[in-house]
């Protein structure tokens, strides 16, 4: 199959769907997990149109570079949710208003 088609819809399905999780949840961890499927849509994207590259392992190694990427921003993000549900009892991010010492 030459045709990139289906692979766009399919990214800019999961890309929709990782932004509006992100615009409407109010569930940190949820809004994490929205983030994710927006780097899983931009990594369909890489290796789709690595097929048609001069390159084509080009487009998997920026894949491979966006997981790492993924792994480690989930890491740190789980980490500052547990501290901030451990400080503040709760990780709805409309009642986290003010910082404290």
């Amino acid at each position: 199959m030459n045709n990139l088609t289906p692979y766009i819809i399919v990214s800019a399905i999961l890309f929709a769907i990782g932004f509006a999780v992100i615009v409407t949840k109010k569930n940190l961890i949820l809004m994490l997990m929205g983030v994710e499927l927006m780097l899983n849509a931009v990594n369909i994207n890489f290796v789709a149109f690595s097929k048609f590259d001069k390159i084509p392992e080009q487009g998997q190694i920026f894949a491979l570079f966006i997981m790492l990427v993924a792994a480690s921003e989930v890491a740190v993000g789980l980490a500052i949710i547990l501290k901030i549900k451990k400080y503040y009892e709760n990780i709805n991010p409309e009642k986290l208003t003010e910082l404290k010492n």
